[in-house]
């Protein structure tokens, strides 16, 4: 233990990683100019939550963050899929929740794309397959994107974000 507070003492508290923010900040940058010509610059997501720990709906939280702050790169999470432009699911397509997340999606206005989020919709999750569970979000819905991770953490999300964005028209 000493060993661990002399360390702390000698470099001080690292929050920070140089490499990761020059990253960071060419991922904004290139996601703020691919929102901002495919959608006029400004996306609306509505993230939908079909069943899962809700490990995915923490780290999109973190996206709000002054650190990642994705509103000031116009890209907002919205209440209302009437609202909404892209939903995001996240969690197991569960026999209660399919008919909720297949309503929100027809309230979404056209064009209208899924993403799904995390290992869970696309049946990769580490729970036992159970009669709870609907098959993979793709059998219901027509994904667009997937960003995978268990769950992928924020710079995942938004590289993942870019990727869909460089995919459509």
């Amino acid at each position: 233990m000493l060993r661990f507070w002399n360390h702390r003492a000698a470099t001080g508290l690292l929050t920070e990683n140089p490499e990761i923010d020059k990253e960071s900040a060419h991922l904004r940058k290139a996601l703020k100019n691919e929102v901002k010509k495919k959608f006029a610059g400004s996306l609306a997501i509505r993230m939908v939550d079909s069943g899962s720990c809700n490990a995915c709906e923490a780290e999109c939280n973190a996206l709000s963050n002054p650190y990642y702050d994705l509103e000031r790169l116009g890209i907002y999470f919205v209440a209302s899929p009437r609202h909404a432009d892209v939903m995001l699911l996240s969690g197991l397509m569960t026999f209660n929740m399919t008919p909720h997340v297949l309503d929100a999606y027809k309230q979404i206005p056209e064009p209208k794309w899924v993403i799904t989020l995390g290992d869970c919709p696309v049946m990769e999750a580490p729970f036992e397959k159970t009669f709870a569970l609907n098959a993979p979000a793709k059998e219901h819905l027509p994904v667009a994107h997937h960003i995978p991770g268990c769950p992928p953490e924020p710079l995942a999300i938004i590289k993942g974000l870019l990727a869909f964005l460089k995919k459509i028209d």
